[in-house]
């Protein structure tokens, strides 16, 4: 999710200024629209958007975030969180400790992060709906941002990443291999996916 505000966002005007609890890239590429990036602990924030001290505040999901009280004082819930498309754990082993250890248990260790994995995006799968309909029934309002924002965004990004790109071969390479793959991809989902979904919300709707 894109976040919780405590007024909403009709424009990239409104962007300016604006006091925003969100760390990493997404925090950077918003800093080239006006925002102010700031890092705060979670435990930390309820208080200070209810002090002022932060105008927004993005965590994970609607079941992690409900647990934080945010929507007590911030009532706009905003998606898409588009600078982070989903959810991704990591486990970090120095190289030659991991070439150390015998086939066998690189396997484990594979399939366990694998699991693990799949685990979490299955069950924020189950949770994320329930919690969602609990916020909403709270008075929480679930908007998509507007379209003007999403785009000044998107143009952001790709500032970003070209500069990063043009100064770090590393992220070169990871982002050519990453838009490569992502423009792959997109081709069959906007031919299966897409219309699977898009049918499926007609039909359940209707």
């Amino acid at each position: 999710m894109g976040g919780w505000f405590r007024k909403e966002i009709g424009s990239v005007d409104d962007l300016r200024g604006l006091k925003f609890r969100i760390g990493g890239m997404g925090g950077q590429i918003l800093a080239r629209l006006g925002v102010e990036p700031q890092q705060m602990p979670p435990n930390e924030v309820l208080a200070a958007l209810e002090r002022g001290a932060l105008d927004a505040a993005e965590f994970v999901g609607p079941f992690d975030d409900e647990k934080l009280g945010f929507h007590r004082v911030a009532k706009h819930y905003y998606c898409p969180g588009w600078w982070e498309g989903g959810a991704m754990l990591h486990l970090l082993v120095k190289l030659d400790k991991w070439l150390d250890l015998p086939k066998s248990y690189q396997s484990f260790l594979l399939q366990a992060g694998e699991a693990t994995t799949n685990w979490m995006l299955a069950r924020y799968d189950v949770e994320n709906p329930a919690a969602l309909r609990r916020l909403e029934s709270a008075g929480v309002i679930v908007k998509a941002f507007p379209t003007p924002v999403i785009e000044a965004c998107w143009k952001a990004a790709r500032q970003h990443y070209a500069e990063l790109s043009a100064n770090n071969a590393s992220f070169r390479k990871a982002l050519e291999s990453h838009n490569a793959f992502q423009t792959n991809a997109l081709s069959y989902w906007r031919i299966a996916e897409h219309p699977y979904d898009s049918m499926m919300l007609r039909l359940l709707d209707s």
